[in-house]
């Protein structure tokens, strides 16, 4: 799935693709400012986006065999939460109506409230 099957499937969600679009956009732009910052951004349910440090090392060039340093770097992670990877090793756990995560409005099975 890309950005574009994302938005036709959250588009009736939320009133339509332009909306959709706009939601997806506003998402990712906080994630990466906030990770870019240094800050952590979890979502209950789903993951938590983090930077980490990678301190630096010696690597090998391997054409030619050679030592090479490596500075260190800082890249981004992902670490699925604990619902989301059940739910992907045992996809029959997703409820059948409703949202999977369940947390917008609704129960965490997926059935509304009353």
């Amino acid at each position: 799935m890309n950005k574009t099957d994302l938005v036709d499937r959250l588009a009736p969600h939320v009133g339509g693709r332009q909306a959709a679009g706009v939601a997806i956009e506003a998402l990712v732009d906080v994630i990466i400012r906030e990770v870019a910052a240094g800050e952590t951004v979890g979502i209950t349910g789903f993951g938590t986006f983090e930077r980490v440090e990678r301190a630096p090392r010696t690597g090998r060039n391997p054409r030619t065999g050679q030592r090479v340093p490596i500075d260190s770097t800082r890249t981004p992670r992902f670490r699925p939460g604990t619902y989301f990877r059940s739910v992907v090793t045992a996809p029959t756990d997703l409820p059948a109506e409703g949202l999977a995560g369940g947390r917008a409005g609704s129960s965490p099975r997926g059935t509304s409230q009353p």
